[in-house]
């Protein structure tokens, strides 16, 4: 796979048995973990890296199963539940030399990152998540035909097996309709890039299914348990996102809130790709977030 974030230098770090982690490292300060979404790899930061590594140690991995990250054998519910995926974004930065770094993800990655900042408090010194609602939340808020949008959710949901026949039997065409429907500036994701992300995901089908069936399990489990115990995020957050909630009927500060008591969330008038689409606004708003 090509990369192409000038100035960072790439390695491999063991995060698990048997499971390392391809990541870009960049930049020299304070520490920020940026984790990339569904369907792409950490090149999607490529911008905002750039932006902010001018002050900060700038952090991008491929989540496991993504990109050029090991891809383990679903064993398990756990092999690829959020909670797993946050211990590997942990381990990762402290092998690194961080102990405590802010955080970001958007998509899949904001997944990550929430349960990252409910599970390691410690941690994680701040939290931004970038257009995607808490994994009980999402389920709870789609609901009747407007539910079409996330056909994906309940397609990768099913048994192993069937879902990723289906993808694998089309998976250019697949991944690529989300690359295409979700974007609203097309410019912002040159063909190179694409075909980058094509091919990961190409190569990763049985990995990626695995993450979307564990969030409709053993991670909404683990999201619930920490609801009615009323965990919640203590550190700064910072949540942006498009404006679905008038379409799905829902509230999305009001989700959000209910999580997070020291809460910025703001909408976006890009696509859902907004680190491609607006990468000085999301530097900008990192770089905000930071600063509380």
């Amino acid at each position: 796979m090509t990369h192409t974030m000038t100035g960072f230098d790439h390695q491999r770090v063991r995060v698990d048995d048997g499971v390392e982690l391809h990541v870009a490292v960049g930049g020299s300060g304070p520490p920020v973990v940026l984790l990339h979404g569904f369907p792409q790899t950490h090149l999607m930061w490529r911008h905002v890296a750039a932006d902010l590594a001018a002050d900060h140690t700038v952090i991008c991995p491929d989540l496991r199963g993504y990109g050029d990250s090991d891809k383990p054998r679903e064993e398990s519910p756990d092999t690829y539940a959020k909670r797993t995926m946050a211990d590997d974004v942990v381990t990762l930065a402290r092998a690194l030399g961080h102990e405590r770094f802010a955080l970001a993800g958007h998509d899949r990655g904001a997944l990550v990152a929430f349960r990252a900042g409910l599970d390691h408090p410690d941690v994680v010194t701040h939290l931004a998540c970038l257009d995607v609602l808490p994994t009980v939340d999402m389920w709870e808020a789609l609901h009747g035909t407007s539910a079409a949008v996330g056909f994906h959710l309940y397609l990768m949901a099913q048994p192993a097996g069937l879902p990723e026949r289906m993808i694998e039997a089309s998976a250019d065409a697949f991944f690529g309709h989300f690359l295409d429907a979700w974007i609203k500036a097309p410019d912002a994701l040159p063909a190179g890039v694409r075909d980058v992300y094509l091919e990961a995901c190409r190569g990763a089908v049985p990995s990626i299914v695995a993450d979307y069936r564990a969030s409709a399990g053993i991670d909404v489990e683990h999201d619930k348990a920490d609801r009615a115990s009323g965990r919640q995020l203590t550190m700064p957050v910072s949540v942006l996102q498009q404006d679905w909630g008038a379409a799905l009927g829902y509230e999305a500060a009001a989700l959000w809130g209910a999580w997070a008591a020291d809460l910025r969330h703001s909408t976006v008038s890009c696509g859902h790709f907004m680190a491609e689409e607006a990468p000085g606004d999301i530097a900008k708003a990192l770089r905000d977030l930071m600063a509380r």
